[in-house]
């Protein structure tokens, strides 16, 4: 079962997807109630990954490969460390989550949208499992195509341009990101004599630091788009807009994390010297410390709900990529977390909207106030998302921001101190956006009669709520799973890291932290 329990998880959604195209299109209640079956039954399989997965051994578990096109080299090799574990977890069950929130949502072309996000699931885990860089490519492509069409058939008024406008984004990015692939791939056949895909076999290449800074740069623009990092963040808020419900909470709770996983998984430990150069370490970090501070202030700006959570996630990803550059185990291990994070608050706040969204079929602030006596089960829900996404002690994104913050401050005081405003204006925008909706007086007369959460929407809520407590009341194995994958990326880009002086060789990792800090 083990052997082959990775290839179950990636294409129970494929299988379900398989069995829908045979249901009639007018039985809509068994499209829906098959849909969330098959996505439910995607998130069960995946469970076993965390009970048999081993946070004390290195390199990747569940490996599975097999020759798929072997005149280019190309082999079906998939796998999984604590990295790969954490976003895959979040994959499945967002997905699943997201899935069962369209329930009243959509009621033109039920099938094809069902279809789509099964396709749009296969895709999403294919790119976090790939240890073989072709497969990656085809997974990172395929989850291009059925978010298309749910942002064009199913989305909001400017549905069209914002759709495209994703589309062209991702893909000129994609293709950039080719041409770095296949440079490793043509050195290696310089080097070695063999033509190959394989992630462990390029790691073996030595490149001159000045080829190893043009890939890095084409691997930067795949990536940076996706995540999407300033100044390539043009294409989100429109996509996120004009996206139905569930499109714009998979959308932010997993595909932006496809761009951040490439940073670790890709660009570190292929390019190391690249990775540390201080130009390009400089430059990303400015990079990040403008999109958190520029995300934080156009929020505070915004009219529109969903808008105002799309620019926020522009800010909360700059501490994702600021913690990954910090190049130390606090901040990588920091980032991971937090993007794990950001997928469940950000998740519930357009999980929140869509709630809202149905009842009154507008997403403009002003149309709300006093929402708190209409609606009281509502504005408990709303609250724990808010304060989870703005970093309140005991909920999940204080964890995150404070590790990436003190793997910063390790790194630099001046990055630490300007990071540090989008905490606080984190919790500016999201406060105000709270009071503005739910706190006072009923302000509209159309807002008197809203029915509060129904029992599926509640059961939508409660696994992230639960979650985000868990995460933060007790990260302990978050971080245990993230120790042993953080350990290598950073021994990989930074050699000698983890030289500590032997008196300390049994304190541990942090022990071994303090030390260099101190110094």
């Amino acid at each position: 079962m083990d052997q082959h329990l990775l290839s179950i998880v990636l294409f129970t959604p494929l299988a379900g997807l398989a069995v829908l195209l045979f249901i009639p299109s007018n039985s809509t209640r068994l499209i829906r109630g098959w849909a969330n079956l098959a996505a439910f039954a995607g998130f069960l399989v995946s469970l076993p990954l965390v009970s048999r997965f081993r946070a004390d051994v290195s390199g990747f578990q569940f490996e599975e490969r097999a020759s798929w096109i072997p005149t280019l080299g190309v082999n079906y090799h998939i796998g999984i460390d604590g990295i790969s574990l954490l976003m895959v977890m979040l994959t499945t069950l967002v997905g699943f989550l997201a899935i069962l929130s369209s329930w009243n949502a959509v009621h033109d072309r039920v099938k094809g949208y069902y279809a789509m996000f099964l396709l749009l699931q296969t895709g999403m885990i294919g790119v976090f499992i790939s240890l073989d860089f072709f497969l990656f490519y085809v997974f990172w492509e395929l989850v291009l195509v059925p978010m298309y069409f749910i942002i064009g058939i199913w989305g909001g008024p400017r549905k069209l341009y914002a759709a495209i406008k994703f589309f062209l984004y991702t893909l000129a990015g994609s293709v950039l990101m080719l041409l770095g692939i296949l440079t490793l791939y043509f050195q290696h056949f310089r080097q070695f004599g063999t033509y190959t895909f394989e992630i462990a076999d390029l790691m073996k290449l030595q490149l001159p630091l000045g080829l190893e800074q043009w890939v890095f740069w084409a691997f930067f623009l795949g990536f940076a788009i996706k995540v999407p990092m300033f100044p390539f963040h043009t294409w989100l808020p429109d996509a996120h807009v004009e996206a139905p419900t569930a499109g714009s909470v998979i959308l932010a709770s997993v595909l932006l994390k496809m761009g951040t996983y490439g940073f670790l998984r890709f660009s570190l430990p292929l390019l190391p010297k690249a990775s540390v150069d201080q130009t390009i370490v400089q430059i990303l970090a400015v990079l990040s410390i403008v999109g958190i501070i520029y995300g934080a202030l156009v929020s505070l700006m915004q009219q529109d709900w969903k808008k105002l959570v799309a620019y926020s996630s522009v800010s909360h990803l700059g501490f994702c990529t600021l913690g990954i550059f910090s190049m130390n185990p606090n901040g990588i291990a920091g980032s991971v977390i937090q993007q794990v994070n950001h997928g469940i608050s950000t998740g519930m706040l357009f999980l929140v909207i869509g709630v809202i969204y149905e009842r009154r079929h507008t997403r403009e602030i002003s149309e709300y106030g006093g929402l708190a006596h209409v609606m009281p089960k509502f504005a408990v829900i709303f609250a724990i998302a808010m304060l989870s996404s703005a970093g309140l002690p005991l909920l999940n994104g204080f964890i995150g921001e404070f590790t990436i913050l003190q793997g910063a401050f390790e790194a630099s005081r001046v990055w630490a101190a300007f990071a540090v405003t989008g905490v606080i204006l984190g919790a500016a925008y999201l406060l105000w956006l709270y009071q503005r909706t739910m706190l006072g007086q009923v302000t509209n007369g159309k807002n008197l009669g809203l029915p509060d959460v129904s029992f599926r929407e509640i059961a939508v809520f409660a696994p992230l709520i639960v979650w985000a407590f868990w995460i933060g009341i007790y990260p302990k194995p978050y971080f245990d799973i993230l120790r042993k994958p953080v350990t290598e990326i950073v021994e990989r880009v930074r050699p000698g890291y983890f030289g500590a002086p032997a008196a300390l060789a049994g304190r541990g990792q942090v022990a071994a932290i303090q030390v260099r800090s101190a110094r």
